[in-house]
């Protein structure tokens, strides 16, 4: 070890997989290479973190970054700014652009676009299709890939898969975990009359809680079939949670801060803003999915950041598309819960960044340890502020949380041991690099 850090975190509050207390931070050449109690005259910069906690970097496994195809919504540069604002250092970007990404030259393309221009450390999601089925094994282990993801029901974009033949000759050819938007699609369309015009709180109705229910449960037959192993985004429904606690040998699945946040009760509110697929429900299904996260159901937070301009959200229902931002709020919103006693920070740290790196095999990424990357989300647990469309960075310039007050905020976004963010300012160049993933390292 060298006797000369580059970099020193101290007196800081470590929040890790073993345990809370004051330590101190070493790194150097982008690695974390000390924890302890470490003489500062030993390090080149030292950052006070004195009544901070410091998490491992927190991980988004779920955002829509709309570029290429939908800049005007956002791109990866503003998308990667809103993420590292709100203390997010590692993001996973989702296939339905324009062109869908569904090939290697697609991947590759969007890895070049990305590249030192976005600000956080990046990995993108492949679009499992009907016609790619048959290069899944090499798709999925390509530089920079999460893994493969299918819409088996309707959203935003052109890759639905939503019959069992087209499932499975994809799940039959997977070999890491593949993720889904579930929620079936036969019966989407059979109750679309049930979309009352100029009325969002209708839209619940329509994509209802069987219809959720009934594709998870075709997706878990079908992963039992080919040995498989799937996870399931999003999750709305309280049903979900209670059948999927019978099968977690090989499901995990997500839960977002809007669905643990929001209810059908705030249609009246905020309308088409909060307007998702699948949607915000009734106030029963938002404390089943918080029974999932307290029981360990729920393996990981994924914000489903997916912004669209106010111009297009505000078209009358039902031609206003679904989506909202919400990498940047994540942090905030899970912290305010955390300081409301709806979880621990620890469970916290396991949602954001231990679990993501357990189920998707992120190499050096997930834990303050020793040889791992030096990703760390600094936060103030005391700190209260308002969030407001004005702090938002993303190109949409949004959010349904505008004027909510907040306990606990991120205050240092570090990544790779260099101070992206710190106190509000972006402080450092971007410079954004692929994930690696245990079971897609490149061979020697």
């Amino acid at each position: 070890m060298s006797d000369k850090f580059e970099l020193l975190f101290r007196n800081g509050t470590v929040v890790n997989q073993d345990g809370t207390g004051t330590r101190d931070i070493a790194v150097a050449g982008g690695r974390i290479v000390a924890i302890g109690d470490i003489d500062p005259r030993r390090a080149g910069r030292v950052v006070d973190c004195t009544g901070l906690h410091i998490l491992p970097g927190v991980i988004d496994s779920q955002v829509h970054f709309r570029e290429p195809g939908a800049e005007h919504k956002e791109d990866l540069e503003t998308g990667s700014r809103a993420a590292v604002l709100g203390g997010v250092t590692t993001v996973f970007e989702m296939p339905n652009t324009k062109p869908t990404t569904t090939n290697a030259a697609t991947l590759a393309d969007k890895i070049l676009r990305a590249r030192h221009r976005m600000h956080c450390d990046f990995a993108f999601w492949v679009g499992g299709t009907r016609d790619n089925a048959r290069d899944i094994p090499e798709l999925e282990r390509l530089p920079g890939a999460a893994g493969i993801k299918v819409f088996i029901g309707s959203s935003t974009g052109d890759l639905l898969v939503e019959d069992d033949a087209g499932i499975s000759e994809i799940l039959s050819r997977t070999r890491r975990r593949a993720a889904f938007h579930s929620e079936d699609e036969m019966r989407l369309e059979s109750r679309k009359s049930l979309r009352i015009e100029g009325d969002p709180s209708s839209h619940p109705v329509w994509r209802d809680e069987i219809a959720a229910m009934m594709a998870t449960e075709r997706l878990v037959a079908i992963a039992r079939k080919h040995g498989a192993r799937i996870h399931i985004l999003h999750i709305s429904t309280a049903e979900e949670i209670e059948f999927l606690a019978a099968h977690k040998d090989i499901v995990t699945c997500e839960a977002t801060p809007h669905h643990l946040t929001l209810s059908a009760d705030d249609y009246a509110r905020l309308g088409t803003l909060i307007q998702m697929n699948p949607p915000v429900r009734a106030p029963h299904h938002r404390a089943g999915i918080w029974k999932g996260v307290t029981g360990g159901v729920i393996d990981v937070l994924g914000s489903d950041h997916a912004p669209h301009t106010l111009e297009e959200k505000a078209k009358p229902y039902p031609a206003s598309p679904s989506g909202m931002t919400g990498v940047q709020t994540l942090v905030p919103i899970m912290l305010d819960h955390v300081n409301a006693g709806k979880l621990t920070l620890e469970h916290f740290v396991d949602l954001t960044s231990a679990g993501p790196a357990r189920i998707f095999g992120i190499a050096r990424k997930g834990r303050i340890a020793v040889g791992y990357d030096a990703d760390l989300t600094i936060v103030d647990m005391k700190r209260r502020e308002t969030i407001t469309n004005r702090w938002i960075a993303s190109r949409a310039g949004w959010t349904p949380y505008d004027g909510k007050r907040v306990f606990g905020w991120p205050v240092g976004t570090i990544i790779r041991g260099r101070k992206v963010v710190w106190d509000g300012e972006i402080v450092g160049p971007s410079t954004g690099e692929p994930v690696l993933f245990q079971e897609a390292l490149p061979r020697g």
